[in-house]
């Protein structure tokens, strides 16, 4: 068996594996990726809501209280794969 000296093991135990900058990079987009899909849906959960307070004003109270919980739970849900990708890299 082949003995090594000890800076060289030393050496290997502290050297930061080359892939780390590339996993930080992709949980970048990843975090952007999710943060355009948020706001994509919330942008079709308030014109599908306008455009339904638009042919029943009547309803337009609940259609708002609807539309209001919905963008939420989109944002948490958003706000929850932005950390996820940020905590990756």
């Amino acid at each position: 068996m082949i003995e090594q000296a000890p800076e060289v093991i030393e050496a290997a135990k502290s050297a930061e594996p080359v892939v780390a900058p590339a996993i930080k990079g992709i949980a970048a987009i990843g975090a952007g990726i999710a943060a355009i899909g948020a706001g994509i849906g919330i942008g079709m959960i308030g014109g599908k809501a306008l455009e339904s307070m638009a042919r029943q004003p009547e309803h337009s109270g609940m259609i708002q209280t609807n539309m209001l919980i919905a963008a939420a739970l989109v944002e948490g849900v958003a706000l929850f794969a932005v950390v996820v990708a940020l905590m990756q890299g």
